[in-house]
């Protein structure tokens, strides 16, 4: 009677733990993840639903365009959502669509195809008259991109986008590029944007460009490229309004940040700048380049940008200004403040002889207006030059102010702590002594005490 016994305990006992594993399973399959976004979407898919396989080999690039492609018919019944699931998705160019969100979960990768036929050649970009690469008015589109959309959301829990730009870095030192690399993600004249949650590693070039955006968010996003590769810029935001860029971590082998409107005659014509921009809790580290440029490429004008609560790491400068005569337009009414700096070639620099032109057709008397600089509350350790501020001659940068700043120089520190030419202002409290055309005054440089728009824009709580 015991062994019967036994057995039924046995049976009850596996049929106990295959109900506690279906369970399980049910639980697993129909858990939600949580995330923010600028708007929830109503319908959603899975990329697999279109027959899309992630083996890190199989060409995605249809089934991408056949998922967005339907979900946009959903654009004006609550939108959609696509779903990248855990695996390695290998693809070529595509675009994306309005009222729609790209959610990339972790585990999830979107490999970059090597194969040049998967990247359509489109024409430069209206403001820049070529491609930015100098070698043809042709460029590669980008990855991930888009134009004249509305409410987009590229974001996921951590998953990744993988340019694999070693090809691309490649083919482009030996000079076997006829047109400009691609990005990763270019967004062109849309508004309603929010990149976030995402890795971003190897672009073949630049990493997130909006261009002629407005109402932009980018935000917890990490993007990684070697330290010894050109223009693997961070973000750019270009002829954009009304951006916040904030809790991000970039490491880079060009500018961590680069604001940008235009190059020379064409930026100039096309007349579209870049203003209120914020930028806050930035972490960079970029050795060749900026933790933010402004420029070089400032031809509809770069203005209301507000940089603060940012650390650079082994970073050739912290903002740098870069313009140059044929550029005209302007930077101006720049903020910045609460600066933390470890290893640092140069703390201040500005350029006003950054002389690289997309073809002879630019003016060389189109002087660029550079005025209203505030840099305050800094600190840097393991400092090489403290500043190189070099304007125009004939076209000075004016009205800089520097104020709160202290500078520990390192052992192989330059001599000469300031070089200053064409430049006028004042400053306060910065140590080492600045150079005499910006003398000491008693006073705080200034810093605006009202938020942009974009501050203010409160995510949703969403969920896939």
């Amino acid at each position: 009677m015991i062994r019967p016994v036994f057995a039924i305990l046995a049976i009850l006992a596996i049929f106990h733990f295959l109900a506690i594993e279906s369970r399980g399973h049910r639980n697993l399959v129909n858990s939600k993840i949580e995330f923010q976004a600028l708007r929830c979407r109503k319908h959603s898919a899975i990329l697999t639903d279109f027959g899309a396989v992630g083996d890190g080999k199989t060409s995605n690039t249809k089934a991408f365009k056949k998922a967005i492609s339907k979900l946009s018919q959903m654009a004006t019944d609550g939108g959609a959502q696509l779903v990248i699931p855990p695996g390695k998705w290998l693809t070529g160019s595509f675009n994306l669509t309005s009222h729609f969100t790209l959610f990339i979960q972790q585990g999830a990768t979107i490999l970059a195809s090597q194969d040049e036929s998967e990247w359509p050649v489109i024409g430069p970009l209206p403001s820049y008259g070529m491609g930015r690469d100098g070698n043809g008015a042709g460029r590669f589109n980008s990855l991930i991109s888009g134009t004249n959309l509305t409410d987009v959301v590229i974001t996921g829990n951590n998953g990744t986008i993988n340019g694999q730009g070693q090809y691309w870095w490649d083919k482009f030192e030996k000079k076997q590029f006829k047109v400009t690399r691609p990005y990763l993600i270019e967004l062109l004249f849309s508004k309603k944007i929010q990149i976030s949650n995402i890795t971003l590693i190897d672009s073949p070039s630049w990493n997130i460009h909006p261009v002629y955006c407005k109402n932009v968010i980018i935000k917890h996003v990490t993007i990684l490229a070697p330290v010894t590769v050109p223009n693997t810029d961070g973000i750019n935001p270009d002829s954009c309004k009304n951006t916040l860029i904030e809790d991000c971590y970039i490491v880079s082998g060009d500018d961590c940040i680069a604001v940008k409107s235009g190059w020379d005659q064409y930026g100039i014509k096309f007349g579209m700048p870049t203003k209120q921009l914020s930028i806050r809790r930035l972490t960079c580290i970029s050795p060749k380049s900026a933790g933010v440029a402004l420029g070089s490429e400032m031809s509809g004008g770069i203005k209301d940008v507000r940089i603060e609560d940012v650390t650079l790491i082994n970073t050739e400068s912290a903002i740098r200004i870069k313009t140059a005569a044929g550029r005209g337009g302007y930077v101006k009414d720049i903020f910045a403040r609460r600066i933390t700096m470890k290893t640092m070639k140069y703390v201040f620099w500005m350029n006003g002889d950054y002389n690289q032109h997309p073809d002879k057709g630019y003016d060389p008397k189109a002087f660029p207006e550079v005025t209203n600089i505030n840099y305050r509350d800094m600190t840097a350790e393991n400092v090489t030059m403290s500043a190189s501020l070099d304007g125009i001659d004939k076209d000075p940068f004016k009205d800089i102010c520097i104020s709160n700043v202290t500078m520990e120089l390192a052992a192989n520190a330059k001599k000469v702590q300031w070089n200053c030419t064409n430049v006028a202002g004042v400053t306060s409290r910065v140590k080492p002594q600045p150079c005499s055309l910006l003398p000491e005054k008693n006073e705080d440089c200034v810093f605006p005490c009202d938020l942009i728009p974009i501050e203010s824009v409160v995510l949703k709580k969403c969920f896939v």
